[in-house]
């Protein structure tokens, strides 16, 4: 974990370029438009959006309330875990709002839309979060730190 305000802006730039380049090739595989083209032209828009609101509106909200809940906060595990649910119900919030308005503006049946989009991000943003970006990021904090 970051200890202090560079180690945090580095773990979430890494938490945030890689969470983005993962939705978005895979929400361009699921609407079959996936290209190189198409990737790049939504990624530092994505990646400064994510950014963003996981610093200074996500982060803060996320952290603030897995503190609040019954956890253990001398075990790790249970405050990775915790904070990470956290961080991704609310950037699957925000950034499946965020995808739609990009990509279609406002459009008729937006909450349908929005909550497909959303059922449709969660379940791949939580794995991706635990399973490979999380450790990642930590891994390459980790070797900075030492």
């Amino acid at each position: 974990m970051p200890t202090n305000k560079k180690e945090s802006l580095i773990f979430t730039s890494l938490m945030c370029s890689m969470m983005v380049m993962g939705m978005s090739v895979y929400n361009l595989l699921l609407h079959g438009h996936f290209s190189m083209g198409e990737l790049l032209k939504g990624f530092i828009p994505g990646v400064i959006v994510a950014f963003i609101l996981d610093e200074f509106v996500v982060g803060v909200l996320a952290k603030k309330i897995a503190f609040k809940l019954p956890i253990n906060p001398e075990k790790k595990i249970q405050v990775i875990l915790t904070i990470t649910f956290c961080m991704v119900l609310g950037m699957v919030t925000c950034m499946s709002l965020f995808g739609i308005i990009i990509e279609l503006g406002f459009p008729n049946k937006m909450l349908g839309l929005y909550l497909h989009a959303w059922k449709m991000n969660f379940i791949v943003a939580l794995p991706l979060q635990l399973i490979i970006v999380g450790p990642i990021s930590r891994k390459i904090l980790a070797s900075i730190q030492a």
